[in-house]
């Protein structure tokens, strides 16, 4: 791309959220920037007098596309990280079509006030700033019903319909099975980032080969798990405490539009294994508690979801980190990766992750995280 096209698609995309403020009724507001998170998306808070709305900017040019519909390997891996892996995109449409899905069903999801999705250019409704991980720090908030609250909420959206495709502006939006690729791809970013940002030679041919098999088995075992409407970015940093609202809608939903038919305890490793804080043993029990009572399942096989579900999580964290560190320079989340590796080895002592568990042992020190957060 050229210069000068460049500023032309700038400009057109300039003008785009101009449209869009003055639709929404926002045309002359002030307008504040969020810090930039690890994603191509960026967001404004917008303000006219008491009046505020938040400007979420995802221009489809920023990253690869999501993946096809019935897409065989070839052709994922043909069109990037994103269709291979990750499924979904950072599309405005994406956001639209599940938070309409999410709202309909009595969930918090910010309402639209504009949208351009082919630009990539939204204004939605402004739920706030009370993040779980704000309020509970400052003390204005008990952790343990925010969490409680938390497993009611997905317990209610696990007993909702899985769509396969969902209306969006710009036509059906794809609600694709986290699959055996995805699953594997994810996992793989702990064998192919964490030894370069640990300093490590790396794997022989022989570690490599009982890795795959330990994650194939793994992964097999999670392909006969519950599935389940699953949002994938649930956590304390992206969910927020509504308390004047009822029921389930307390719980404010944020970050959506990579959800996937995916599976039951993805969501709560999500939320219980959070890298950015520690979560109480009385908030971890009172949310798998709520979620049991409420649809009436049994401890004991949702443990070992949550186990192996959670440690195929894990391992994808710290091979993101690693990434965000090494190659990206984001030196912050050296900071996570303690705590990370702690989510690790815990769940790595469930009898159901031996293998994994000796795998790390004798390849990759956990203990050498702690000693990467300060660089």
């Amino acid at each position: 791309m050229t210069s000068e096209t460049s500023s032309l698609e700038a400009t057109r995309f300039d003008a785009a959220i101009a449209t869009a403020l003055l639709e929404a009724g926002f045309g002359n507001a002030d307008r504040q920037k969020f810090d930039q998170d690890a994603s191509t998306r960026s967001y404004e808070r917008v303000r006219d007098g008491g009046r505020t709305a938040i400007l979420m900017k995802a221009q489809p040019g920023n990253e690869d596309g999501p993946c096809p519909p019935d897409a065989d390997e070839e052709t994922r891996r043909a069109l990037g990280w994103n269709a291979l892996s990750r499924l979904a995109a950072s599309r405005v449409e994406a956001f639209v079509a599940i938070g309409d899905h999410l709202r309909g069903h009595g969930f918090s999801a910010p309402a639209n006030l504009a949208v351009n999705a082919p630009v990539g250019v939204a204004v939605v409704e402004d739920l706030g700033d009370d993040l779980y991980a704000r309020v509970i720090a400052e003390g204005r908030a008990n952790e343990v019903e925010l969490y409680r609250m938390a497993g009611e909420a997905l317990a209610a959206l696990h007993q909702t319909p899985i769509p396969s495709t969902l209306p969006s502006p710009i036509g059906p939006w794809p609600i694709l099975d986290f699959d055996a690729i995805a699953l594997r791809e994810n996992a793989n970013l702990f064998v192919d980032w964490t030894p370069r940002f640990l300093g490590l030679d790396g794997f022989s041919v022989d570690a490599r080969a009982e890795w795959s098999d330990i994650r194939d088995t793994l992964i097999g075992d999670i392909l006969a798990h519950r599935r389940a409407f699953t949002l994938r970015d649930y956590h304390a940093e992206n969910i927020l405490w509504l308390p004047e609202r009822e029921g389930i809608a307390r719980v404010g939903l944020l970050d959506f539009q990579d959800a996937v038919h995916g599976y039951r305890a993805w969501d709560f490793a999500m939320l219980l294994h959070d890298a950015r804080r520690d979560v109480s043993a009385e908030a971890y029990e009172a949310t798998i508690r709520a979620y049991l009572d409420a649809t009436g399942s049994e401890r004991v096989p949702f443990d070992e979801e949550l186990a192996i579900q959670g440690a195929i999580n894990a391992l994808r964290i710290l091979g993101i980190f690693s990434r965000l560190v090494g190659r990206d320079g984001k030196q912050r989340y050296r900071l996570f990766m303690p705590r990370e590796a702690g989510h690790l080895a815990q769940v790595l002592t469930h009898p159901r992750l031996k293998a994994l568990q000796n795998w790390v042992e004798r390849y990759v020190p956990l203990e050498a995280f702690k000693q990467a957060q300060v660089g």
